[in-house]
């Protein structure tokens, strides 16, 4: 992770933790989350489904009604704090300073109103531009992400747009008023592979072109292979790893990565067939002692049930939690990719 610039970073958030009581029980959605990002950057954050990577950013944007929920922990945005923000403060945060993309445009865009008209309402609403100049943004915000002809689509509505321009639609809404931070939730899950590649590689164009701040959620290491500077793997509501790219990549430090890794197909690997993860994620209501992957994890030993494992550099060079030593995850590594290339 990069170092901090003139006394803070773009988002950092410590220690985050988002609770939900129920009849059954408490639901640790986010259980201790901590992590950072800087302008020019892409934060990659992946888990399986129910690991708290939407429920985080969805509360560093405001949206986890407070009624449902015990929040605590840091959200330092631009250097304010705002975890305990008001809710006016937060609305003009969001749209303004903070964009994100839903993972489904169909859903997110109201299908009785044009999309020009929707995308120049986020300018009606964060600034003081008149009618015209808010569709004259709209229009602008189009063709900056690719929209062909912008003028004429903007006047459209969107089951007139494939799946792709949707999505570009949603882009063009968030980025309009040009926010330092881009949060997108996995914003090509309803796309084909080509239409994929296209929608993130636009991302990290324009990533580069506003000098903003990207999180890009997905549940796959696959997806994030390209964009991202770092990456957070997240396992019930806490990080596993996290570091720079290549470091997660190539030297992964937690089994849960390696399972990730793992299966997926590998163009540098020959392997028989890939190998799933063992197991269910475990119920946020009820965790295991410990480590919360150690009922799936092939490597458990009696220690990795005494306590829940402290994120930290232990001599890797980037952060995880698992209290096996490097040298021993080296060696469990090598023999697992040996066993998996003779198709073991």
């Amino acid at each position: 992770m990069s170092s901090p610039r003139e006394g803070h970073k773009l988002l950092e958030v410590r220690d985050l933790r988002v609770h939900f009581p129920t009849e059954d029980g408490v639901v640790k959605a986010v259980d201790g989350s901590s992590f950072a990002l800087d302008r020019g950057e892409t934060l990659g954050v992946v888990g399986e489904s129910g690991s708290g990577k939407s429920i985080t950013f969805l509360t560093v944007m405001g949206l986890i009604n407070r009624s449902s929920a015990r929040i605590s922990g840091s959200v330092l945005f631009e250097g304010e704090e705002i975890i305990d923000a008001s809710a006016a403060r937060l609305r003009d945060i969001r749209g303004k300073r903070i964009g994100m993309i839903f993972q489904d445009p169909m859903t997110s865009l109201h299908p009785m109103h044009r999309v020009g008209d929707q995308i120049a309402e986020v300018v009606l609403t964060h600034t003081g531009a008149s009618k015209k100049e808010a569709a004259r943004l709209a229009v602008e915000s189009l063709a900056e992400v690719g929209m062909p002809s912008p003028e004429t689509r903007a006047r459209q509505y969107p089951h007139e747009f494939s799946g792709g321009m949707r999505q570009r639609a949603m882009i063009a809404m968030a980025l309009v008023l040009k926010p330092s931070l881009l949060i997108a939730d996995e914003p090509t899950t309803a796309l084909d592979v080509t239409i994929q590649a296209q929608i993130l590689e636009l991302i990290d164009e324009l990533k580069e072109k506003f000098n903003i701040g990207v999180v890009l959620v997905s549940h796959s290491l696959a997806t994030i292979a390209d964009v991202s500077q770092d990456v957070m793997v997240m396992y019930a509501g806490r990080p596993a790893e996290l570091g720079a790219r290549d470091q997660v990549f190539q030297d992964a430090q937690h089994p849960y990565t390696w399972g990730l890794l793992e299966s997926v197909p590998r163009p540098d690997v020959r392997v028989e067939r890939l190998i799933p993860i063992d197991g269910q994620p475990p119920s946020l209501i009820t965790l295991p002692p410990g480590c919360a992957f150690s009922p799936r994890c092939r490597h458990v030993r009696p220690e990795c049930t005494a306590a829940v494992p402290e994120l930290r550099d232990r001599g890797s060079g980037h952060l995880d939690a698992c209290i096996i030593e490097p040298d021993e995850k080296t060696r469990l590594r090598e023999e697992r990719l040996a066993a998996l290339e003779a198709g073991a």
